[in-house]
């Protein structure tokens, strides 16, 4: 795997931190992304805590069909509890606090100025089946970025 750069580089004082691979949806750890960019850091935190505990719903916006509506939701329809792609996204936003927490930053006060993902590489499987024929059962991976910048007040 090659080295994987940052999207965005931002302006003012930020910290920022990356997961390399994880073996996690790449839908789920979209919309969950999704659903983070410009939030608080520890609202988003807070959030992400819930989600894995089942009290809070990720609203699916793109990925909704035959996706069932989940209670608890404003703006959005379809809706789920995406658990281990939500603690692979808290881990790295729990490192991007640490990092600004290293820099001399206040983490709970800063904001999820980017977060998003990229395909990772496919880690390629065979699943062995009847008449000595086998089928494929390839594993997708996921590197997820986040950038938290301080919150001007």
């Amino acid at each position: 795997m090659g080295r994987l750069n940052y999207s965005l580089e931002p302006a003012v004082s930020s910290s920022r931190a990356m997961g390399l691979e994880f073996h996690i949806s790449p839908k789920h750890a979209r919309e969950i992304c999704r659903i983070l960019k410009g939030k608080n850091a520890g609202t988003a935190k807070t959030y992400l805590e819930d989600v894995i505990a089942l009290r809070k719903p990720v609203p699916f916006k793109r990925y909704a069909r035959n996706v069932a509506h989940k209670r608890g939701m404003l703006k959005a329809d379809a809706g789920r509890y995406p658990q281990k792609a939500a603690k692979a996204v808290l881990a790295v936003l729990e490192n991007a606090m640490a990092n600004a927490e290293y820099k001399g930053l206040e983490p709970d006060k800063m904001s999820i100025y980017h977060a998003g993902t990229h395909k990772g590489r496919t880690i390629r499987g065979w699943m062995p089946r009847a008449m000595g024929k086998a089928t494929p059962k390839n594993t997708e991976t996921v590197s997820v970025e986040m950038i938290l910048t301080e919150v001007s007040s």
